[in-house]
């Protein structure tokens, strides 16, 4: 006769816009009771995910489900690294990155469904300043913008976007030394990404070929642009195409050290901290597992809703940049049109 297994749900009741209160209705619901018994806990501050998922672990839970976004989830899995208890993840946040590459489903019954099979494999992770990652971390641009967006005050794909267009071509980028084990490199960089999987969340794909068990970390520099090019970098990142463009170095390693003039912002899975000037990122080989979708591998072509959302727009951006090539003046306020246009795509 099986056993019954113990899950225990983390809810983030502040995460994403989706109200949580019914939560614990829809689990009880629709989990296995003839093969689980399950709780259900709702977080009250920062950093009690951890606290309750370390919990769990200690007692044995066999599955903890982060109940949130990329930031809950985190939270939850920097708890049950190197244990027998699995990650399992409803998405609920703005992002959902983890949950997006593992092919998840956003739709919680759904999500709940994959729970109730539990099928769990082993996936690498990262450590980034002795802080673990489970999606992407960086520094440059994208902890920056993970500082704006932190302060908000509301969340979604609009207000990433908004930060970004605002943001973007007022950023000075830095100079950084990386050095691996080919050696040390000097680049002046917009941002550098370290990616264990493919995507920063809503489906922008930072590392289109990242895979979480290849004890392996795509490390992503991207080099100064103007506003001429901006548009196609945007339009690379949401087409899988990222790696095409001419202002994107890219390369895989499994331990990175970057070295940058002055103290700053760095990102973890979307939140960011402030560190000091030597910035160590490592992987760690199938260090949690993870209750995975049975039905889908790692982050195949899925449909992208904000892709799908202003599609037109991509496609008329070449013919946008020869018009206003002639002119950087012109071009300047054209690229202003352009980012109000998409603004009004992302809105309608």
């Amino acid at each position: 006769m099986r056993s019954i297994e113990h899950i225990t749900f983390i809810v983030n009741p502040k995460s994403g816009t989706q109200n949580k209160e019914s939560m614990p209705a829809q689990i009880a619901s629709l989990i296995d009771g003839e093969r689980f018994e399950h709780e259900v806990v709702f977080t009250e501050y920062a950093g009690h995910a951890t606290q309750i998922a370390t919990q769990c672990a200690k007692r044995g839970d066999d599955i903890v489900v982060a109940v949130g976004g990329d930031g809950t989830v985190n939270e939850v899995a920097r708890a049950l690294v190197h244990t027998q208890t699995a990650l399992g993840i409803v998405p609920c946040g703005s992002g959902n990155g983890l949950a997006r590459h593992l092919c998840i489903p956003m739709d919680v019954q759904k999500a709940l469904r994959i729970i109730n099979q539990a099928q769990i494999e082993a996936f690498d992770y990262g450590v980034i300043n002795q802080q673990p990652f489970f999606c992407t971390c960086g520094m440059g641009f994208d902890a920056f913008i993970s500082l704006k967006f932190a302060e908000a005050g509301k969340r979604g794909p609009i207000t990433y976007v908004e930060n970004v267009l605002k943001e973007g071509l007022k950023y000075k980028p830095e100079t950084y030394e990386i050095m691996d084990d080919n050696g040390t490199q000097s680049y002046k960089a917009f941002l550098i990404a370290c990616a264990n999987a493919s995507q920063y969340g809503n489906n922008a794909y930072i590392a289109p070929g990242a895979t979480m068990k290849d004890g392996l970390m795509d490390v992503i520099i991207m080099e100064p642009f103007d506003a001429l090019e901006a548009p196609q970098i945007a339009a690379d990142l949401f087409m899988k195409t990222l790696g095409n463009n001419s202002k994107i170095k890219t390369f895989r390693t499994n331990h990175v050290t970057i070295r940058r003039k002055e103290p700053g912002a760095i990102h973890y899975d979307g939140d960011p901290i402030t560190t000091n000037r030597n910035i160590d990122v490592h992987i760690e080989h199938l260090g949690i597992r993870i209750v995975t979708n049975p039905e889908a591998a790692e982050d195949p072509a899925q449909p992208n809703q904000l892709l799908n959302a202003f599609s037109d727009f991509f496609n008329n951006i070449n013919n946008v940049r020869e018009d206003i090539g002639k002119d950087i003046e012109k071009g300047s306020r054209r690229i202003q049109a352009i980012n109000k246009l998409l603004l009004r795509k992302l809105r309608s």
